[in-house]
């Protein structure tokens, strides 16, 4: 049991620490949350301070919900003991408490933690919907939210029921934070719709 507690705490503070925000202020001196949707997260990091801020903070938000999840399995934990260290950095991250409880949208947290579950398998089973939803359709949340679809059925076939229950409490966390976004239609790109013009449709 102890064990367990230590790995989701560390978890969950390192995903609480929100490293955007923290990159846009020491490379550009300003708040990322002032820029594109107000979230203080990677994506916004990008708008504010180019590539300089962006990338580090991708790859350190990225890296708090791999830390974790991968030193809680060196350390033995598997199953139904690391769910809670999976979901702990993406919780944290979602709601930090060094943000009053207002913390990202949590998708790099959501992917670090897959990477150290089920290693680079994760990135092409995430864009097997979110890659084509970026594509035809214009609503970033629509194709952020999509990409879970995929790793949920990925999840049911393995056979384990705690890895369902992982993929399935996660893709809840991540829709919940993109639910005013998702309360948009999502709109068709122009080329689909000139496409769809010419054929008639």
């Amino acid at each position: 049991m102890l064990p367990i507690l230590f790995w989701s705490l560390l978890g969950f503070f390192l995903g609480a620490v929100p490293f955007s925000l923290l990159m846009g202020k020491l490379v550009v001196g300003r708040d990322i949350r002032t820029v594109g949707d107000g979230n203080p997260g990677g994506a916004n990091a990008l708008r504010a301070g180019g590539l300089k801020a962006g990338i580090p903070a991708i790859f350190l938000d990225i890296a708090k919900g791999f830390l974790p999840v991968y030193l809680a399995q060196r350390a033995g934990l598997s199953g139904w003991s690391l769910l809670p260290v999976l979901l702990a950095p993406i919780v944290g991250h979602a709601f930090s408490p060094f943000l009053g409880f207002r913390g990202g949208k949590a998708l790099a947290a959501s992917g670090g933690a897959w990477l150290a579950l089920i290693g680079w398998w994760v990135f092409p089973i995430y864009a097997l919907l979110a890659l084509p939803f970026t594509l035809l359709q214009t609503e970033d949340a629509w194709s952020a939210c999509s990409g879970f679809a995929p790793l949920l059925v990925y999840a049911f076939l393995t056979g384990e029921p705690w890895m369902v229950t992982f993929a399935a409490l996660n893709a809840a966390v991540v829709v919940w934070k993109h639910r005013q976004d998702l309360a948009r239609r999502p709109h068709l790109r122009p080329w689909v719709m000139a496409l769809l013009a010419r054929r008639g449709v």
